[in-house]
């Protein structure tokens, strides 16, 4: 696998990738290089079919406290230069001078992580500010120790809430509770955090990373990967859908190809009342939409 500058990532016999942000000294803070490095991790060896799920947390007693704002010139590596409109922005947003100049290195990586079809859970093991925050966003459930703080304080440095965190935040905590949190830009305590949904349990530091990776692998040993990766699509995407016609159109595909796929296994399996061999890879799930 890639070795890595500012992350270390091992996989476990069952398949569970233990992703940590290893920049300790500096509070794990999020630079371009980590940016590029989370990104190329969830597009390349996190879709290795030896990876069955991710637990992504960070090294020493922080998570993440948010972009390192110590580059010189502009820190979010951005092209002060450009003047782009919405329309030239959307028309060649993924073509130079948008793709590095303009699009948000944070947004890059939650896209990244969102696509993987795998399951993802976040253990957040301390202070989770900025863009630490906003990430785990993207990730599927979170988990935090009783020392996480949490932040989404955008407001106090003039910007704005990135990483996609506009789409996911609403979806998890209802759109008064996002309001709210983003307009104070208050630090969260894990209390308040779990309080408003945000995160799904609260752990003593010692047990948080065993608790969710026992998490993930209950998520996937036994299970098929097709089904896992076209049920984490389809309940992303029919969540946000205009029309439950939607979600049956694309839950009818995804029924059709596991049905002629693992699921002639899992169905024998059952019958036979043996354990499931599924041999499905999430490296090739049908399209559904």
């Amino acid at each position: 696998m890639t070795s890595y500058e500012t992350l270390s990532f091992a996989v476990d016999d069952d398949g569970v990738a233990t992703l940590t942000l290893d920049r300790p000294d500096s509070l794990n803070a999020f630079d371009l290089t980590m940016a590029r490095e989370l990104e190329q991790v969830f597009l390349t060896d996190a879709r290795s079919d030896d990876v069955r799920a991710v637990v992504v947390t960070g090294a020493g007693r922080a998570f993440c406290a948010g972009m390192d704002l110590s580059a010189e010139g502009n820190v979010f590596g951005l092209d002060e230069s450009l003047r782009p409109t919405p329309e030239e922005f959307r028309a060649s947003y993924d073509a130079a001078p948008y793709d590095e100049g303009v699009r948000d290195t944070g947004g890059k990586v939650t896209l990244a992580i969102h696509a993987l079809p795998k399951p993802v859970i976040a253990a957040i093991n301390g202070p989770a500010v900025g863009i630490g925050a906003t990430m785990t966003l993207a990730m599927d459930i979170r988990l935090a120790s009783t020392k996480a703080r949490i932040g989404f304080v955008f407001g106090r440095l003039g910007i704005v809430p990135e990483a996609c965190s506009s789409w996911f935040l609403p979806r998890i905590v209802g759109i008064q509770q996002a309001l709210e949190w983003v307009y104070s830009a208050d630090i969260l305590t894990a209390e308040q955090a779990h309080a408003g949904r945000l995160v799904r349990s609260l752990h003593e530091p010692d047990d948080l990373l065993p608790a969710a990776l026992d998490l993930a692998r209950s998520f996937v040993v036994g299970r098929s990967p097709v089904a896992l990766g076209l049920a984490k699509q389809l309940l992303y995407r029919n969540g946000a859908a205009a029309d439950p016609l939607e979600a049956h159109l694309s839950d009818s595909l995804a029924m059709y190809y596991t049905s002629i796929g693992d699921g002639k296994e899992g169905v024998a399996a059952f019958l036979e009342k043996r354990p499931a061999s599924f041999t499905g890879r999430a490296a090739d799930l049908p399209r559904i939409h």
